[in-house]
């Protein structure tokens, strides 16, 4: 029997045999991060989700890939591709090393549009930790399954919202990767801004200085601490001082001058906080249940006219769940 190499040990390949033959379709959402204050430590799972197809087959173990809707085109069917690293991981922490033999027929259509902070990423790494537990039996617990996807990502933010679904609080504390979610209220709706312009994630974070005045480190404390007090507590309108940000938001404006004009116009409009979602390039307005949400997107529609940038403008709800089973089990 063929014997794959596992971090320098050769070891046996597991029995996949069960998963042979099966096809399953998850549909897996977006999901936003930093939510303004909460830099690398606060997600929301969207209603705007992508489905992918799998089925594993035998042969030469070779990945057959299509896409369609964002990113057509553009997304290979190799082992780094995310979708194809988290279903290998999970299936790999249940029934052991993967046969060299087996291979995937994969096809997905998109929804959640590339490098524009709304966790593209982080949905394909999910999508696939997410399939291949129920491939392999779904032994995997929550914590297991989010820190496969961690892994993958690199950080938790949007991978635990998209895995748990609703308002997340996550962070690597020590070797371990720690998440709490909390339901967003029937509703609540998040008002995008979508450009066209694309924005690599690494690139923002190239901007961000390294060290910070204490002054703003002490106000995105404060407000990401009485931000996840009021989601807690049912206190939804603090969402407005939790968007405020002092520690990201300012250095990217570098890189993106456009934002603080789009987060501006949403507020005047009516919005209950804005901010650059994730690295971006989207902006993110939260409209409070029961109020008008065709005034925030008008003014996000005209802010961007006016400052020359093309892109569209959606509004979605929050998702209180995370990955999905559409068919198969």
């Amino acid at each position: 029997m063929p014997r794959t190499s596992v971090a320098g040990h050769w070891q046996t390949p597991g029995d996949w045999s069960p998963v042979l033959g099966r096809r399953l379709v998850v549909d897996v959402p977006a999901s936003t991060a930093n939510l303004g204050a909460g830099y690398d430590c606060l997600g929301l799972a969207l209603e705007l989700c992508n489905r992918v197809s799998v089925e594993a087959v035998e042969g030469d173990g070779a990945i057959d890939l299509t896409t369609t809707g964002e990113g057509a085109g553009e997304l290979g069917g190799e082992r780094s591709n995310r979708f194809v690293m988290g279903l290998e991981s999970a299936l790999e922490a249940q029934l052991g090393p993967r046969p060299p033999e087996l291979g995937w027929r994969i096809s997905a259509h998109n929804r959640i549009p590339l490098s524009r902070g709304l966790g593209s990423s982080a949905a394909a790494a999910t999508g696939g930790v997410w399939a291949g537990n129920v491939l392999g039996g779904g032994t995997l617990s929550m914590t297991a399954m989010l820190r496969l996807a961690t892994d993958i990502e690199g950080h938790p933010d949007n991978a635990s919202a998209a895995l748990m679904g609703g308002f997340v609080v996550s962070a690597h504390l020590g070797q371990r990767v720690e998440a709490v979610r909390f339901d967003a209220p029937d509703g609540l709706r998040a008002v995008l801004f979508i450009p066209d312009r694309r924005l690599s994630t690494a690139d923002m974070r190239r901007v961000l200085p390294a060290e910070v005045p204490l002054r703003d480190a002490v106000s995105n404390m404060s407000r990401i601490a009485i931000g996840v007090a009021g989601i807690a507590s049912g206190r939804y309108e603090l969402l407005a001082d939790l968007t405020v940000d002092r520690i990201h938001e300012p250095y990217r404006s570098v890189a993106y001058p456009q934002l603080p004009r789009l987060t501006g116009a949403a507020r005047a409009a009516g919005a209950l906080g804005a901010f650059l979602s994730g690295a971006g390039s989207t902006v993110l307005a939260f409209v409070a249940p029961g109020a008008d949400a065709a005034p925030v997107e008008a003014a996000l529609r005209e802010a961007a006219e006016g400052a020359g940038l093309s892109g569209r403008t959606a509004i979605v709800a929050p998702r209180n769940r995370g990955p999905e089973v559409v068919e198969g089990a």
